[in-house]
């Protein structure tokens, strides 16, 4: 439906065209020659029509329906978008090319040292050598037996020990006295420590006194001896204080044994030391000793079952 158009006003040739410019293109469903003919038959109350060009143009320039103004807001609207886009896009990549220019010389520091290059190449040891691909030999050699863990767990008779005595019951850490703690087992005395302290921190005493050799002789065999013991007749509480074993019984070879002050023509004021070095079957001792024929000297002895019972033994 048609709207009405205003009434044009006298003697006002300018008023005249506008009406009769928006009257035809607030015509809904008015086509373009309707326009065309709307402003070229207008009254100009006294002012000459306009040029034909100037009407086309004003034509192209101004929508004459709502649904082309709509789509004139849309196409300006995509404009802008693309305008805003293209904007933003010129700006990131200003921005990253700044920043490449500017850290040029952290890159290059960066870069491969020249004509230097890493080069992996897999060869095989012999030509004979087999690929995943080809035969492989059997792991087990043709001369020896292969073994199978098919089986049971069983606690029968044939998983007892044999012979009990064979195994070591010691934890000592010096494997000399876990030999001998092995042997001794039975005789051993209740709550024995055998890494107990040992005071050994080197051969202390002066040389050739039989307090030397007693040392000496004992290192020579792998036992501990107390560097500090103090004179012979004083060996055996030194010793028993550090938790040593002490007793009146020759059992290994390496024993020190203790002579008391005159005892078996030991001095009468520091006593005597010496080793054991044999014990027979019917108790007899037999013995190396320094200084019983002079300093330095290194002499042996026998002593009787009877007589070597008289005496004082360290054991370890």
């Amino acid at each position: 439906m048609k709207h009405a158009a205003p009434k044009t006003h006298k003697g006002n040739g300018a008023s005249s065209l506008a009406n009769a410019l928006f009257q035809s293109s607030s015509a809904r469903g008015t086509s373009r020659h309707g326009a065309h003919a709307a402003v070229a038959v207008a009254p100009m109350n006294g002012i000459a029509a306009l040029d034909a060009a100037v009407l086309e143009k004003i034509n192209e320039v101004v929508p004459r329906t709502r649904r082309s103004i709509r789509e004139s807001a849309r196409a300006a609207q995509r404009r802008h978008t693309i305008l805003t886009s293209t904007s933003l896009a010129a700006l990131v990549g200003t921005a990253a090319t700044g920043i490449a220019f500017a850290n040029t010389q952290d890159m290059s520091s960066m870069a491969l040292p020249e004509n230097e290059t890493t080069t992996t190449q897999m060869t095989r040891i012999t030509p004979e050598a087999a690929s995943r691909s080809e035969a492989r030999e059997a792991l087990v050699a043709d001369n020896v037996q292969a073994t199978s863990n098919d089986g049971d767990w069983s606690l029968g008779s044939s998983n007892t020990v044999s012979d009990t005595d064979a195994m070591s019951k010691s934890i000592a850490n010096n494997p000399q006295i876990a030999k001998r703690m092995s042997a001794d087992t039975n005789v051993l005395p209740a709550g024995f420590n055998p890494n107990h302290a040992t005071g050994d921190t080197g051969n202390a005493y002066p040389y050739g006194q039989c307090t030397w050799w007693a040392y000496t002789r004992r290192a020579q065999l792998g036992l501990p001896t107390g560097s500090y013991f103090g004179n012979a007749q004083n060996w055996a509480a030194s010793a028993s204080a550090l938790g040593y074993w002490v007793d009146h019984t020759a059992r290994e070879v390496g024993d020190v044994v203790m002579f008391s002050p005159g005892q078996a023509g030991a001095s009468g004021v520091y006593g005597h030391v010496a080793v054991v070095e044999k014990v027979n079957s019917d108790g007899s001792v037999e013995i190396s000793e320094s200084n019983a024929k002079g300093l330095g000297v290194i002499s042996n002895r026998t002593f009787s079952a009877t007589e070597a019972a008289q005496f004082t033994y360290i054991h370890y």
